[in-house]
C-alpha cells in the first residue's frame, strides 16, 4: 500500500518515523508551487480548469466555477463534479480525500479539512496524522466562512449556514447552523 492510499484507508502516519511521508511532502510543495502560480496570475475559466486538473490528477469540468484565489495542501485527493459552484478563498485539506458531487455551491472562505491529529497526552506524540474523507453530496450549499472538519459527509440537498463549525455529518434535506453546527430545520418538498 502506498503511502497515498493510507492517508485514504485513514491510517495513522507519523511524520517522523516514516520516511515515505516526505512523498506526501513532494507533492505538497508541487501543489504549493503551482497554486500560488495560478492565484497570482489569475486566469480566464479554462485556464483554472486546466491548472487545477493538473494539480487534482483529475478533470475538472467545464460546467464547474472555481474563482481565484484557491487554496489545497496537497491537491492530489480532490474530486469535483459537475456544476459546482466554488467562491473565492476556498481552503482544501485533501491528503484524506475530499469529494464534491454535483451541483454544490460553497461560498467565499470556506474550509474543507481532511486531516486530523489524534489527542495524545503525550504533546510530542501529536505529530501524527490520519485522513479522514470528507464528502459534500449533491446539491449541497456551504454558506460563507463554514468549515468541515475531517470525516464529516454533508447530505444531498443540505444547507451549512455561513459561519457554522461542522463536527458531524449533515442529515439530507436539513439546515445546520452554528459552532458547533447543530440542526436548525428540515428543508420542506
Amino acid at each position: 500500500m502506498t503511502i497515498f492510499e493510507k492517508a485514504l484507508a485513514g491510517e495513522m502516519l507519523d511524520r517522523q518515523t516514516d520516511p515515505r511521508v516526505a512523498e506526501i511532502d513532494a507533492v505538497q510543495q508541487q501543489t504549493a508551487q503551482a497554486l500560488t502560480k495560478l492565484n497570482q496570475q489569475g486566469a480566464d475559466p479554462a485556464a483554472v480548469h486546466t491548472a487545477l486538473s493538473q494539480i487534482t490528477g483529475h478533470h475538472i469540468p467545464d460546467s464547474t466555477t472555481i474563482s481565484l484565489p484557491f487554496g489545497s495542501d496537497f491537491g492530489h485527493h480532490i474530486w469535483i463534479g459537475e456544476r459546482v459552484f466554488i467562491n473565492r478563498n476556498c481552503t482544501m485539506v485533501d491528503v484524506g480525500g475530499i469529494e464534491i458531487q454535483d451541483d454544490v455551491l460553497i461560498g467565499p472562505n470556506v474550509q474543507l479539512l481532511s486531516v486530523n491529529h489524534p489527542l495524545d497526552k503525550t504533546p510530542a506524540l501529536r505529530h501524527r496524522f490520519y485522513g479522514q474523507r470528507v464528502v459534500i453530496q449533491r446539491n449541497a450549499w456551504l454558506g460563507a466562512g463554514v468549515t468541515i472538519l475531517p470525516g464529516v459527509t454533508v447530505g444531498e440537498n443540505a444547507v451549512v449556514a455561513a459561519g457554522a463549525v461542522v463536527t458531524h455529518d449533515v442529515a439530507p434535506n436539513t439546515i445546520v447552523g452554528g459552532v458547533p453546527a447543530k440542526f436548525i430545520k428540515a428543508i420542506p418538498d
